[in-house]
């Protein structure tokens, strides 16, 4: 008796009627007869794959050779996935709690915005949705390389590296029939804003729903948390990063130049950028093409921003090469290692004449951050980049004169926006000084369009004196510049800061039990000074079996709440999300909370 497992790729297991399953290679093994007085024998046959084996899909048949008679019995199909429980697996994690987190957990947060103003983001990674697995397995049989040479494919399957780096490119739509088309534009016209996507399993099906049609539209942190639903869905530890303040340089000299004209207006003369935040995944693997040392955690970027191997793709590059330095390990490390680290040199120029130049070497990668296991918190792993912590703020200094910009509070959407603009006189005379004040709107991912605020006045200063003139106004991207009248010196600070929308609050019963109707209620205060519309959608894997939406409308300072009827159908912790898509003021709100369900007593 023999079983088969078909595909482009052969495999015969013998069936052995002694033994214990082998850790090295396939391997079949009767456990026993099971007895049946009325109809035909039954076997329990344990089946079992080694370590190395080729992730996919596979066609079981048994092939029973009786006396001169060959018999074949079609056992259907079984899915084989990476193994983070085995010790043998280049997937491997120690760590139950990690495995859960990592693996088994279906919920998260991304997290958005700036280092001293982030957002938190709910998301539903729906990998064990129904569906979901068998739509993952479609990218991999629709990728380039499947497409290209199968069996080759399917023998390289068995590396996480591999798998890691079509998945990268997959998830994209730049190279291939991949899952997300991005959009960066601000017109999301025939598609859906990035912003409204609340979790992974809508923008799958509706890939597959399509006959595999790019899903419009997607920006960093949809690319990467449904790469994230894919490579967990296949067994490998995963979690999203983000990079605050994160280069994106295109040259590939470590260093961003800003330039500003002397009224602290920021202008677009380099190629290269920092976006305010970037997120990618990091998955948990061996990598034996490295050699000792740079096994565990992998940064691997689905966002296509530049090309590896002539596919817009990212990684896997080890966090550990990343912090050493070794930006000859493959794959992508001096990319990332540039994210992280690259030098900011900012540039005040009138007239095509170069003022004065100064260097940061602090601002980039101000901030990694992913959500914390077993809880829905922050957790800050910078050190694990960069071998010192980067400052969100500093004082920019010349011979005489330091300047800085102090953010009073958090911003939020309706509210005035106060800021302090510190200046300090570090000689012995009395200075006069001029300062410009300069606003400008900017995307997360690029900079800064037009002028829409700006201050300019002077400034006297006695002998080692500190001044801070308080500001107020509704702004987004802020620079200074000191000019020292006498000396014709000129000084920049500058502070990029995302504005927070109000959050939507959700309560529910303090006992959650699988199967009893439940009811949770959201409210919102509208704190703007006008009226606002939009549609509520409420949504909850293993929660809620379809979407709850309504429209409403609410006036100034009214409060909303609405009920929602749910009835768990799955125990363990999950998450209802609730987002408020508003068309004046054109904006997403959003909120969320974790339901404990407990199974009945």
């Amino acid at each position: 008796m023999m079983m088969k497992f078909i595909s482009p790729v052969s495999v015969d297991v013998p069936v052995s009627r002694l033994g214990q399953p082998s850790l090295t290679q396939w391997s079949a093994v009767l456990e026993r007869r099971l007895p049946n007085l009325t109809g035909p024998r039954a076997l329990s046959v344990s089946l079992s794959s080694p370590a190395s084996a080729s992730i996919g899909v596979y066609t079981l048949q048994l092939r029973v050779e009786a006396h001169l008679n060959v018999k074949t019995h079609s056992l259907g199909q079984i899915t084989l996935l990476c193994n983070p429980w085995c010790q043998t697996d280049s997937v491997f994690l120690q760590s139950e709690d990690l495995r859960t987190e990592y693996v088994r957990s279906d919920i998260g947060l991304l997290f958005k915005g700036s280092p001293g103003n982030m957002v938190s983001r709910p998301w539903s990674f729906d990998q064990f949705e129904k569906g979901i697995l068998d739509i993952c397995m479609k990218l991999l049989q629709l990728s380039p390389q499947h497409q290209t040479d199968m069996r080759k494919d399917l023998q390289n399957r068995s590396d996480p590296v591999y798998i890691g780096r079509v998945i990268s490119a997959m998830v994209n739509s730049n190279d291939d029939k991949g899952v997300l088309m991005g959009n960066w534009s601000g017109d999301y016209s025939g598609g859906v804003n990035p912003s409204q996507w609340s979790g992974s399993a809508d923008i799958l099906k509706k890939w597959a729903e399509s006959q595999f049609r790019p899903v419009k539209y997607g920006q960093c942190w949809v690319f990467a948390a449904v790469m994230c639903t894919v490579m967990r869905a296949l067994g490998i530890p995963t979690r999203v990063i983000t990079n605050f303040n994160s280069a994106h340089d295109t040259d590939g000299n470590m260093v961003i130049e800003e330039y500003y004209n002397e009224m602290g207006k920021k202008l677009s003369m380099s190629k290269d950028s920092i976006w305010n935040f970037h997120v990618w995944v990091e998955s948990w693997m061996k990598r034996p093409d490295l050699g000792q040392g740079y096994e565990g955690w992998q940064v691997l970027d689905a966002t296509p921003q530049e090309k590896s191997a002539g596919m817009f793709r990212c990684g896997p590059a080890a966090v550990k090469a990343i912090y050493q330095q070794k930006v000859e390990a493959q794959y992508d490390v001096p990319f990332v290692y540039a994210e992280v680290n690259a030098d900011v040199r900012t540039i005040i120029i009138k007239d095509k004449k170069v003022l004065s130049t100064s260097i940061d070497k602090k601002r980039v990668g101000a901030l990694i951050a992913t959500k914390r296991p077993g809880s829905m918190l922050m957790q800050d792993i910078t050190s694990e980049y960069k071998t010192e912590k980067a400052q969100v703020k500093g004082k920019v200094t010349s011979k005489g004169i330091e300047v800085s910009l102090q953010l009073l509070k958090a911003p939020v959407v309706g509210e005035n926006i106060s800021f302090n603009v510190i200046i300090t006189n570090n000689m012995a005379a009395p200075k006069l000084l001029k300062k410009h004040v300069n606003a400008q709107n900017k995307e997360y991912n690029r900079n800064p369009t037009g002028t829409f605020w700006e201050a300019h006045d002077d400034v006297k200063i006695a002998p080692n004196e500190s001044k801070s003139p308080a500001v107020e106004d509704y702004m987004v991207n802020l620079a200074v510049v000191i000019e020292d009248v006498e000396s014709q010196e000129r000084v920049l600070a500058s502070e990029e800061f995302n504005i927070r929308s109000p959050t939507l609050s959700i309560q529910n019963e303090f006992s959650v039990v699988i199967n009893t109707p439940q009811v949770a209620t959201v409210t919102f205060t509208n704190l703007f000074n006008v009226a606002v519309s939009g549609e509520l959608t409420v949504s909850g894997s293993g929660l809620l079996e379809e979407k709850a939406q309504m429209t409403i409308t609410i006036q100034p300072q009214e409060t909303m709440k609405r009920p929602v009827n749910f009835t768990p159908k799955m125990a363990g912790a999950k998450m209802l999300s609730a987002s408020l898509v508003l068309t004046n003021p054109a904006t997403v709100l959003h909120g969320f909370k974790t339901i404990n369900v407990q199974a009945p007593a």
